[in-house]
């Protein structure tokens, strides 16, 4: 048997520590390990609930705009506000732009380099000026010896692309893709102010008022990004899931449980009662039978995290009470529940919740089973889906102001009432994302938030039963337990994103290894 830790896991809400035991080469156990602790609900005790927007907005800058709309949300039911359809739409394109960013970045920039490999690039023979460009690049780089981020990485296994065409198309749409980020980020910050961290979303709606040129800018900069989604970035995943990667794919390596939960996000209507992510729940993979969301049913343990043990309080009337020595815990991720099920969230979730012809097509095509690889076709489909929904509202938009004065808040609450209770329910990139604010004497009193990485990186809960990525990586394939690359395509197909260094521990000789990871 060996132990691997991949410590940290970097780029995520948080540090993230993995461990997983290896036996006849395969995952016999595995423990998620958040081991830093930030507490924000702590911090925003006593202040003014308005605060609160500003504050969590600053808890991840790379799902730019989701706290801020959360809270926000959570805001609007404490206070009584409703906010008028311009503001609605204003929010939905502020961060629906940050998703079109996020989306392509996860899948080029953090989990694709798990799956070619590079250096293939050097035998590309092609004709291609753009892709043979990209071959001299990647080759001057090599040759000054200064390859990072693309290296280093794990060794190419029986999954890795190397067809030499293939993998420098994939290279250069790599590069294409950071143009297209910064973009979407620029879209954002039309309304928004600034990306990230956004400055327009407040209680009431938002603070940027549209004009035409504005929109029409947006508008331009929405079909540019259109262009790139559906025919590179969703082409690309295909490709990749339904040609090399099959085998992973229809093998369903890195599934779990198939529980899966949707809050539901982006407002088609006022009062959030029909948004454009449906929101639903999945028990035991019963893609037939979607229930609706009970938020009585959410609690949290903490049994193996370290907090004082107040077992299955549900958010709203959570605690957050940190107690560092205490025995069993090994995680600073507390571990939410719905009906006592571990729940995995994110664009899987989503899109089975809400069953799109295209991707439930591709799915019975391709006989795709839930796992790492539908995880990215899932998030790839979901950016279509989502682009196309945002040329709708920014059209609504345009009509409103044509049509003369728009009102983008309500100005009427935005005072903060003296007692108070409000949730806010969306989805960040990554998944549910809920905040619950308790307000007393004009300040907050209590402040609590389950964020996707809490859900899906969860610990044990109090029966001992583990969260949603420590289930799905039982049974994941090491044959090589000096290079884990299926672990980590496993743990980065849920977006917390890639890892820095790996360290392998052999009980047997007690021998150390480690490896720089791309």
């Amino acid at each position: 048997m060996a132990t691997i830790v991949i410590d940290p896991v970097t780029r995520i809400e948080g540090h993230l520590r993995i461990e997983v035991e290896i036996e006849n080469g395969k995952v016999k156990d595995a423990r998620s390990n958040g081991t830093m602790f930030r507490g924000f609900e702590i911090l925003l005790k006593g202040k003014d609930p308005r605060d609160a927007t500003y504050v969590t907005e600053r808890i991840c800058g790379v799902c730019a705009g989701s706290h801020g709309w959360a809270s926000s949300l959570a805001l609007d039911d404490a206070f009584g506000a409703e906010v008028p359809d311009a503001g609605r739409i204003i929010r939905n394109l502020i961060v629906g732009a940050m998703w079109l960013h996020d989306h392509p970045l996860h899948f080029y920039h953090l989990s694709a380099l798990d799956y070619i490999d590079v250096m293939a690039v050097a035998n590309y023979k092609g004709n291609d000026a753009g892709l043979n460009g990209v071959k001299e690049k990647i080759m001057k780089l090599v040759k000054a010896g200064d390859t990072a981020p693309l290296t280093p990485r794990y060794k190419p296994d029986e999954f890795s692309v190397n067809d030499p065409e293939l993998v420098t198309m994939a290279v250069a749409h790599y590069l294409k893709a950071l143009e297209m980020q910064a973009k979407a980020k620029k879209m954002s910050a039309l309304f928004a102010g600034k990306q990230p961290h956004q400055s327009s979303i407040v209680v009431g709606g938002v603070t940027m008022y549209p004009n035409p040129q504005i929109i029409a800018q947006f508008r331009s900069m929405l079909m540019e990004q259109i262009e790139f989604i559906e025919k590179v970035y969703l082409n690309d995943v295909v490709t990749f899931g339904t040609g090399p990667l099959l085998k992973l794919a229809q093998a369903g390596v890195g599934a779990g449980r198939a529980n899966f939960l949707s809050f539901g996000a982006f407002a088609e209507k006022a009062g959030e009662q029909e948004p454009f992510l449906t929101p639903g729940v999945i028990l035991n993979g019963d893609l037939n039978n979607v229930q609706k969301v009970d938020l009585g049913k959410i609690t949290e343990d903490v049994g193996y995290a370290y907090y004082v043990d107040k077992p299955g309080l549900n958010p709203a009337r959570g605690e957050t009470e940190y107690q560092l020595k205490k025995e069993k815990a090994y995680s600073f991720i507390k571990a939410p529940r719905y009906s006592g099920e571990a729940m995995e969230v994110g664009p899987l979730a989503r899109m089975l919740v809400m069953k799109p012809k295209p991707l439930m097509d591709l799915i019975t095509k391709y006989n795709i089973k839930p796992g790492a690889v539908a995880r990215h076709a899932a998030r790839a489909v979901e950016t279509v889906l989502l682009a196309y929904r945002m040329v709708k509202w920014v059209d609504e938009l345009m009509g409103m102001t044509e049509k003369g004065s728009v009102r983008i808040h309500d100005t009427a609450h935005w005072e903060a009432p003296a007692q108070g209770q409000g949730v806010g329910l969306t989805e960040a990139p990554r998944g549910a994302l809920g905040h619950w604010i308790n307000i007393k004497d004009y300040k907050i009193d209590n402040y609590q938030l389950v964020v996707p990485s809490t859900w899906n990186c969860s610990p044990r809960d109090d029966k001992g039963a583990r969260g949603p990525m420590e289930e799905a990586l039982i049974g994941v394939p090491v044959p090589d337990p000096e290079n884990p690359v299926n672990v980590v395509r496993v743990i980065r197909s849920f977006d917390p994103c890639i890892a820095c260094a790996v360290h392998l521990i052999e009980p047997e000789t007690n021998k150390i290894l480690e490896y720089r990871i791309g």
